[in-house]
């Protein structure tokens, strides 16, 4: 199969039908066997059903729905997982992103050989609540991964089945995919200027709360990448480093104590002095962070390999079962 689409949606009703017959139209001027992997994020309108009655009209529908919503990462993720095609295209559901560029991402990942290649939203159509803390996050991300990217959370992207297959989202982690994919193994990323159009239906599903939860992923992913596997290194590292400073300073209070005393000289107890106490601090806390270390250690190596998704229906592929109950 040459390519997989999917489709996280939630609560995007008006919008399903018409982008479902926009990508038909495209991949099937070109040629291209295809699957629609759209992924029901737990909407309470009636996306549901048009999922259903889209799949009835086009067999190369596929439709997931979880039994609540869970977020965009746990949809990506399940659709990653049922994707079948040679090139995984993701796209969002609110007719933001044109199908039209569909079959250039496709040439970027077979012809010019990118492990994926995400789509840059040179123009947008957003608010300044959505572009200013986007063009932050963007600027910090490039500095921390050295990946020239302009709009890591472009939902238009287009992957090598094998990059979604080896990569796990998870939380809100579908920010920083080329992150995840890098630290993956996957080197070649690219980047293609795409259309961004407004939004023709509904209003959007992101709030202010993303410059938080933004923020924190992106801590949280930092870490994750370069410690996940070996967090003793950072736990036991800075737990020797503080330990051993608060060790010296303990032996330096008492061996000035002990010279002082043996002058002749008056000095205060050791207990008094306020110096020990932030070397016993030092201590204490480099001590916590040591088993800090090994509890992550023995946690990182007992850890699933995944997380699971509850599913409440499916259409379209009785194959595809898998694991996700």
């Amino acid at each position: 199969m040459d390519l997989s689409i999917v489709i996280p949606l939630f609560n995007e009703e008006e919008s399903l039908p018409e982008l479902e017959a926009w990508i038909r139209r495209v991949v099937e001027a070109e040629g291209f066997s295809y699957e629609i992997i759209m992924v029901d994020d737990g909407s309470n309108d009636t996306s549901w059903q048009v999922v259903e009655k889209l799949s009835m009209l086009n067999p190369n529908l596929k439709g997931i729905k979880f039994r609540r919503n869970y977020g965009k990462s746990a949809a990506l993720n399940t659709g990653f997982e049922a994707a079948e095609g040679d090139v995984v295209i993701t796209m969002d559901a609110d007719m933001q992103d044109s199908p039209d560029e569909i079959p250039a991402l496709h040439k970027m990942i077979m012809e010019d050989g990118y492990d994926l290649v995400s789509g840059w939203k040179k123009k947008r159509h957003d608010p300044p609540s959505k572009t200013i803390p986007s063009k932050f996050f963007n600027r910090v991300t490039r500095w921390i991964s050295g990946i020239e990217l302009h709009d890591f959370n472009c939902g238009l992207k287009a992957y090598k089945n094998e990059v979604v297959k080896g990569i796990e989202v998870y939380g809100e982690m579908h920010r920083y995919i080329p992150l995840l994919a890098k630290w993956s193994g996957f080197q070649n990323i690219g980047e293609k200027v795409v259309e961004h159009r407004a939004r023709k239906y509904g209003t959007t599903k992101f709030g202010i709360e993303r410059l938080i939860t933004g923020f924190l992923d992106l801590l949280s992913i930092t870490f994750v990448g370069r410690f996940g596997k070996r967090p003793m290194h950072l736990f036991g590292t800075l737990g020797t480093l503080i330990f051993f400073i608060g060790f010296c300073s303990s032996v330096y209070i008492g061996i000035n104590k002990l010279i002082r005393l043996s002058q002749g000289m008056p000095g205060i107890l050791v207990t008094d002095n306020p110096y020990f106490y932030i070397a016993l601090t030092c201590m204490i806390i480099g001590t916590l962070l040591f088993l800090t270390g090994f509890l992550a250690e023995l946690i990182s190596r007992n850890a699933p390999d995944r997380n699971l998704y509850l599913v409440e229906k499916r259409v379209g592929d009785p194959n595809t079962k898998k694991a996700y109950e």
